[in-house]
């Protein structure tokens, strides 16, 4: 029996992640000022009417050893009063209400932060978390990446490009014709990664909190819970790795700390949001900030990874810039930026437009997805037609043909054959001609 016992002991810290983050004993290893968590558990006291130790402590996400600490003093400066037993049972939590005077302590601490809810972490601990599950530990496998982008007709010579870029965590600059899989390709990557990693709901910085934990990008571990990590510091959650897409509505603005002086919570800029993970620049160049501005700004963080953001008193302070660093562009390396900024960005892979034969396989791929019949003859003549000259085959135009055939087909009541004639009213159907 006593081999048993030390065998589960065993397994139990073999199946524990030592990247996560672990439960503060102390309000010393919570890394936060017992002031700033006095004002925080006064706050999410006056939430309701009367609360229990682990109200506060679900509340909080913080251990309710910590939460009784914090209860004890706030019942010592008269802040809080014990209003009896939360049920019969004498081991019943012991219910508190704010007194008058914790109310205005409440009020007051309100009224320098809004914020209430679970407690923040460190900066210190956010950096030291961020380097321990670093994108730059994760291996990107051929196996991986050949799945990651099934249903892509690409060249080999592209995907064995790819590979090492992905791999190396670094910044990608995928540039070439529109319409020829840059963005698909730069989606794809949220399936490479598959390791999970914490996440935490605010940071503190020199009192003020950012806010950090957004539900539209940090998307939780399905088997992420606290019974799964009972000893794991609740103030994170597990997450699988974060892939944020931007295009061009992205700004310099978003790259910094957002005040939002009413509550006086800070939001973390999206380059931030997306660490440990990937974060996509689709129709670089197309934004209203020129490129080379955009480059400029993340010569820093490209080059060094880390960057510095500002609070609206001034304060800088550093965090770590750690990411996939994705470019998608339609738009000439060249015209983009000088050298010095070109040589920030690690890898290069030009995506170029479809050969004849990948042409035909994304045509039929297409066609068996939608119930369309091709007539390889048909689709032969229409290639040699159309793309003989000036006009240069993409990737999409098999979607757009197809999709027209298939809709006139629908609409006419006969049957969906993607015939040479079908082809050719469709290619005036959906190209401009000049």
């Amino acid at each position: 029996m006593q081999y048993s016992l030390e065998q589960n002991r065993n397994e139990v810290i073999i199946s524990l992640d030592p990247r996560m983050p672990m439960a503060p004993a102390s309000l010393e290893q919570a890394g936060l000022d017992t002031s700033f968590l006095l004002r925080l558990a006064a706050k999410c006291a006056a939430e309701q009417d009367t609360i229990t130790a682990s109200h506060l402590a679900d509340r909080m996400k913080l251990p309710k050893v910590i939460v009784n600490i914090l209860i004890k003093e706030l019942v010592k400066l008269a802040y809080l009063e014990a209003r009896g037993l939360a049920g019969e049972d004498v081991r019943s939590d012991i219910r508190y209400a704010l007194s008058l005077k914790g109310f205005e302590y409440a009020h007051a601490a309100s009224r320098q932060c809004q914020y209430v809810g679970p407690a923040p972490v460190s900066l210190d601990a956010f950096c030291r978390q961020i380097g321990l599950q670093s994108i730059h530990d994760e291996r990107v496998t051929p196996e991986r990446l050949t799945e990651s982008l099934d249903g892509l007709v690409l060249a080999d010579a592209l995907v064995e490009k790819l590979g090492p870029a992905l791999n190396s965590g670094r910044s990608i600059l995928l540039y070439g014709p529109p319409g020829n899989g840059k963005t698909s390709i730069a989606e794809r990557t949220s399936q490479l990664f598959r390791q999970t990693i914490w996440v935490p709901y605010a940071i503190e910085v020199g009192g003020h909190v950012i806010s950090f934990y957004d539900e539209a990008v940090h998307h939780p571990a399905s088997e992420a819970d606290t019974d799964s990590h009972p000893k794991a510091d609740q103030r994170w959650i597990e997450c699988h790795r974060p892939v944020i897409k931007t295009g061009g509505e992205l700004t310099l603005d978003q790259l910094d700390l957002t005040f939002n002086a009413g509550p006086n919570v800070y939001e973390a800029p999206i380059h931030l949001k997306a660490s440990g993970g990937v974060f996509i620049i689709d129709d670089f160049g197309r934004q209203q900030v020129a490129p080379q501005a955009l480059i400029n700004r993340w010569i820093v963080p490209l080059e060094r990874g880390y960057d510095f953001l500002t609070l609206h008193t001034g304060k800088k302070f550093r965090v770590p810039f750690d990411e996939l660093v994705v470019f998608s562009t339609n738009i000439a390396p060249k015209d983009l930026s000088d050298e010095a900024g070109l040589r920030r960005l690690k890898y290069k892979i030009f995506v170029n437009t479809p050969s004849r034969d990948e042409y035909i396989r994304i045509f039929r791929s297409y066609a068996s997805g939608t119930g369309l019949v091709v007539c390889d003859p048909d689709l032969n003549l229409f290639y040699d037609r159309k793309y003989n000259g000036d006009v240069l085959a993409s990737c999409y135009h098999p979607k757009y043909l197809l999709d027209f055939v298939g809709s006139y087909c629908d609409f006419n009541g006969i049957a969906r054959i993607a015939s040479l004639d079908m082809l050719e009213r469709a290619w005036e159907g959906v190209f401009t001609s000049e």
